[in-house]
Formats: structure tokens, sequence, C-alpha cells
């Protein structure tokens, strides 16, 4: 599955820029710094735009490309930013054939938005994920932290109504 690169406008804070720095400074004679500085980064931004990798590409002096790839690469890493609730969706064997992918399919529908997209409200975003280790449960799905199983479609509404203010 290829990831979705953001395409919402860069709205980082001079803070957060700052704080990059920073770890940038702490590792940049590190070898193999790019993958801590990565996850510091995410940390710092909840997402990796690519805005945030040329700061960390031009500061270790590592080619965008590199930098690109390992951010690509690991699915730990996200190009596009999160809502204030993550809706992720387990597509992994033992959800799906109960049914995950038609209620990922209805969380979109509902949000108007798709895979790796966020709504324009920064609310929801939604994600599809390969095992959460529930499979007992399934089909399951996490809002942050929260943990749902043995669900259906007509669940999607009900679920999304405690979120709404």
């Amino acid at each position: 599955m290829q990831k979705k690169i953001s395409t919402a406008p860069f709205n980082g804070t001079a803070e957060q820029e700052a704080k990059l720095k920073e770890v940038i400074e702490m590792h940049k004679d590190d070898p193999g710094a790019v993958m801590p500085v990565l996850q510091k980064a995410q940390d710092i931004y909840g997402y990796l735009p690519r805005e945030v990798q040329a700061m960390i590409a031009e500061g270790l002096d590592v080619p965008m490309e590199e930098v690109f790839g390992v951010s690509t690469f690991y699915s730990q890493f996200s190009l596009t930013p999160k809502g204030k609730y993550n809706i992720s969706v387990c597509l992994g064997t033992a959800c799906y054939v109960k049914g995950s992918g038609d209620i990922f399919d209805k969380f979109g529908e509902f949000l108007g938005i798709g895979a790796d997209e966020c709504t324009e409200d920064g609310k929801f975003s939604l994600t599809a994920c390969r095992c959460i280790g529930a499979c007992g449960l399934a089909p399951v799905l996490t809002i942050n932290d929260e943990v749902y199983g043995r669900l259906v479609v007509d669940d999607v509404k009900d679920i999304l109504a405690k979120y709404t203010d």
C-alpha cells in the first residue's frame, strides 16, 4: 500500500521548528541519524510533511531521497496530518473477512474522506492498519487509544456520535 502524501498546507510553528533543530543538532554527527530524527520529528509535528523532511535532510546533510525513502518505507511514519480523533480500522485477515472493509468504507462515507485523510476541521482522520492483535474481537478499530470490537456497519454512526460535540 503506497502512502498518501499530504496536500494540506503546512502550518508548523516557530516553536516546533526550534525543537526539530535541537533534535537535528543532537544527532547530526550520528551515523544512521535519519530514523531517530524522523521519529522525534513526528512526535513534534504529528506527521512528516515535505517541509519537515527537507529540514531534516538539510540539517543532517543527507539527500532528501534518503529521508523520503525512510519515511515512506516504515509504517510507523505518516505523511498526512492526523485528526483530533484518529480512526484506525484493522484490515488484517481476521477483521477483513468479518467485514472491516465495509466498516472502513462507511466511516469514509460519513466523514467525506478517504484513507490517510483528515476532515477539513481537523477533527477526524481515517487510517487502515494491518493487525492490532485483537483478532478475537474482529472486526476491530481504534479511535486514538479506545478499542471497539465485534463491529458491524450499523455501529459506525453511533461510534461517531460519541465524538461529535
